[in-house]
């Protein structure tokens, strides 16, 4: 397209007739072909040779030339798909043809009035003798999509060829079966082919090309309307494609099949390239990208294989169905689970590696697109979620995750990796075995940059929680919530906290109810109920084991008096308002003794300045994001219906359902309710009133606490005095023999808060993995500085 590519064809004359108005026609092979006809060109230096500025010329001066040259384009890997591509000449046309539409396509879709290009039929291309008319004229992109989907089980291109002999009885590409071909051994495929680095190579290109069809995405503003599929995602994922399971699992295995650490040969990978890295990612981006679907507005299948939805969308099924999202649906046997866990664990376990040697093992870089896979996977296959939980290899994909999470905490271009490691574990603790499983003693010393303890993974994971909420930086606070969500659904299981985590949670308590934090926002005090939650539930259903945490509940037994008395009248909230002005700080670190961090940790760091980041949209707040459903005695869960049905009574909260309800005032108050109880001063900002704070303060779930703290103050304060003691393992000790029993009130129920699929989250996905995408993909620079809309690119 460019004066300097052509030039080296020795013929640049006629490419600035290609830029000028004046059509070429369609028929000019002599002309086209020097766009593909070079040998020695890579995708980088279609790039460097086709600037973005000549593109955009071209697409405003002569577009019937762009056009033209994408139908040519095109029309190459139809006739290569055809042919089977069997000379090396051909190949490399192919490629350059694979390369030259990966340049141009994001041009066409960041102009509106070229959008619809690739779905309309060339009109008149001047279509040689018009003996291709008879094609029934699909429209362009279904012909490249189909193309591409042929040329990626294209024998001795992209796959092994099964034949020993000459060309001329090459596999007709019509007649083979390309489940044959899978790419990898692993789920519905007991082969693993030979290792073939250049078809690795050719994979990659024409997979690069697929993404860079469907991200048209990136060119339209997020928008609530989950109506709005991907229209190649769409068709590349329906019946029309015949390759559709093939390549669905061949994308899987290349992925989960793949092991980075260079065959247990430290530095090995400095020594031999690595072919196979750039498709694994490559092909896990492009499996992310097609499993984009969202499942709360569909009738997807559910575990016993009937169908979630009303009963209009029998009427009217949504378009096409999504196969590859049909096929991960319905995966079920254990051996092909394990595959995909082990492969995904190992992989997210690949940057926490240590090894003694600096370097010496290979580190990946797309663990972001992995998580995303690990939430498609349990989003759409419940069976595949109950594996994941029956035993402790959950373990394996927590620990990166939690690793993943401290480590990002301080970074500002990494707050997309925090909410979606925070989301995986809300999805993983609205399950009973996952709280079992935290059970677990912790061994593995991954250096984190937390407390040295002793204990559990459920140790592990409220250390890391509180380092977040204590010193990630401001734009996480709206995850606090799922944060303590998370850990309200697995206190009841927890059997025995560490004295660390215990006072982990205590400081939390205590930073979050003083009085400026409780008045300075509308929701503030949510944490407060999630914590005394936490609390009641080890309380009343793991008491035996718990010693260090009623413990520390007893140590800091001023703050659960300072709640119960929490001044209500206005001059006092007035008072605990000033004191925030003075302590601006979200959460005081003074009172909390961090101790000794892990040896050879590094401090979580702030992201460099300068460093891209792509914006996210907003996230549903924890009630949309989750739905309650209560424990019931054998341990099964019934939904609870939302209380926002009961209309509240005349200028009061409406009562909650449960002892520690946080949502009440929020979720089932008509705005005028909430009005009265909080007035919105003329400036718009909210100021808390008496009301407000009572209808609340109210709610406050401590009548289990308050009767612990009647029963052993007295008990342990004598046995202070009476041996004259200030060793805490007597006391201990005397805690580990108590008991509580009928000196409680009677248990409540246990409730879960468990993830419930929804449009919003899935706009979050849609927007979190195509700006991963975006920001992964720099060699080339597929999109850059190209008029995206999905989202905004900013630099720290």
């Amino acid at each position: 397209v460019t004066g300097v590519w052509a030039s080296q064809n020795g013929s640049s004359a006629s490419v600035t007739s290609f830029v000028s108005p004046q059509p070429v026609e369609a028929t000019d092979d002599a002309f086209w072909d020097q766009f593909w006809a070079d040998t020695a060109t890579s995708v980088q230096d279609v790039f460097a040779l086709v600037p973005a500025a000549e593109i955009r010329a071209v697409r405003e001066e002569s577009p019937s030339n762009l056009a033209t040259l994408c139908y040519k384009a095109v029309e190459k890997l139809v006739q290569g798909a055809e042919s089977g591509c069997h000379t090396e000449k051909e190949r490399q046309i192919v490629l350059n043809c694979c390369r030259l539409l990966t340049r141009i396509l994001p041009y066409i879709f960041e102009d509106p009035d070229w959008r619809g290009f690739f779905w309309s039929t060339v009109p008149g291309a001047g279509r040689g003798g018009g003996d291709e008319d008879d094609e029934n004229a699909r429209p362009l992109a279904e012909s490249l999509l189909l193309a591409v989907a042929d040329l990626l089980f294209c024998p001795d291109f992209t796959v092994q060829s099964h034949r020993r002999s000459t060309v001329d009885t090459a596999e007709d590409i019509h007649s083979i079966d390309s489940c044959e071909y899978i790419w990898e051994a692993g789920v519905g495929f007991a082969h693993s082919p030979q290792p073939n680095y250049i078809h690795d190579l050719n994979r990659t290109e024409l997979l690069k090309l697929l993404l860079t069809c469907f991200s048209e995405a990136m060119y339209l503003p997020p928008s609530s309307d989950s109506s709005n599929t991907n229209p190649w995602v769409q068709f590349f994922c329906s019946a029309e494609n015949r390759h559709a399971l093939p390549l669905f699992t061949s994308l899987l295995n290349v992925v989960c099949a793949y092991d980075p650490v260079g065959y247990g040969i430290p530095y090995n990978h400095l020594l031999f390239s690595d072919y196979r890295e750039p498709l694994v990612e490559e092909a896990a981006q492009v499996l992310i990208v097609t499993l984009d679907y969202d499942s709360s507005t569909s009738s997807s299948p559910t575990v016993d294989g009937t169908t979630t939805g009303t009963a209009m969308d029998d009427v009217d099924p949504p378009g096409p169905d999504n196969l590859f999202v049909n096929y991960l649906s319905r995966i079920h046997r254990e051996e092909d689970f394990q595959f995909i866990l082990k492969g995904v664990a190992r992989l997210l376990s690949n940057p926490l590696v240590q090894t003694y040697l600096p370097n010496s093992a290979k580190k990946i870089q797309f663990h972001q697109e992995l998580l995303v896979l690990f939430w498609k996977l349990c989003d759409f296959n419940k069976k595949f979620l109950f594996f994941v939980l029956k035993s402790s290899d959950v373990l394996d994909i927590l620990v990166p995750i939690l690793y993943f999470l401290n480590d990002a905490r301080a970074d500002q271009s990494r707050v997309g990796l925090m909410h979606i490691g925070v989301f995986i574990l809300l999805l993983l603790s609205g399950e009973r075995n996952f709280g079992v499983r935290l059970n677990k003693p912790y061994s593995v010393r991954v250096p984190m940059d937390i407390p040295v303890f002793t204990g559990t993974h459920a140790d592990l994971l409220i250390i890391v929680f509180h380092k977040i909420i204590t010193s990630g930086h401001q734009r996480l606070q709206p995850l606090f919530d799922c944060l303590l969500t998370i850990v309200v659904n697995v206190s009841p299981y927890l059997k025995s906290l560490s004295m660390v985590a215990a006072n982990k949670l205590l400081h939390l308590l205590e930073a979050f109810s003083t009085t400026w934090f409780l008045f300075s926002a509308v929701q503030n005090h949510h944490l407060v109920f999630f914590l005394l939650e936490v609390f009641n539930n080890i309380i009343q259903y793991q008491f035996d084991g718990n010693s260090n945490l009623v413990y520390a509940v007893i140590r800091k037994r001023n703050v659960f008096h300072q709640l119960a008395n929490l001044p209500t009248d206005s001059q006092s909230i007035q008072k605990g308002l000033q004191r925030k002005k003075k302590t601006p700080e979200p959460i005081s670190r003074t009172n909390s003794q961090d101790g000794v961090s892990m040896e050879g940790s590094r401090p979580a760091a702030p992201a460099e300045p300068g460093t891209l980041k792509t914006s996210l949209v907003a996230t549903p707040g924890i009630d949309k994001l989750t739905e309650k459903s209560q424990v019931s005695e054998d341990g099964t869960m019934r939904s609870l219906e939302p209380e926002s049905s009961q209309p509240p009574a005349e200028g009061n909260a409406p009562s909650a359902a449960s002892d520690g309800e946080p949502w009440s005032t929020e979720a089932s108050h008509p705005r005028r309710d909430r009005r009265r109880l909080s007035s919105a001063s003329s400036s718009g900002q909210w100021t808390p009133t008496p009301d407000w704070v009572m209808s609340w303060k109210s709610k406050l779930p401590l009548q289990t606490i308050m009767r612990l703290l009647q029963v052993l103050v007295p008990q342990v304060e004598k046995i202070c005095i009476d041996k004259g003691l200030t060793d805490e393992s007597e006391i201990l000790k005397f805690l580990q023999h108590g008991t509580l029993v009928g000196l409680l009130p009677v248990p409540h129920p246990i409730l879960i808060r468990k993830y419930q699929a929804n449009s919003g989250t899935a706009m979050w996905f849609r927007t979190y993995m195509w700006g991963v995408i975006y920001l992964r993909n720099v060699d080339p620079p597929i999109w850059y500085d190209t008029d995206v809309k999905l989202f905004e690119i900013q630099r720290v």
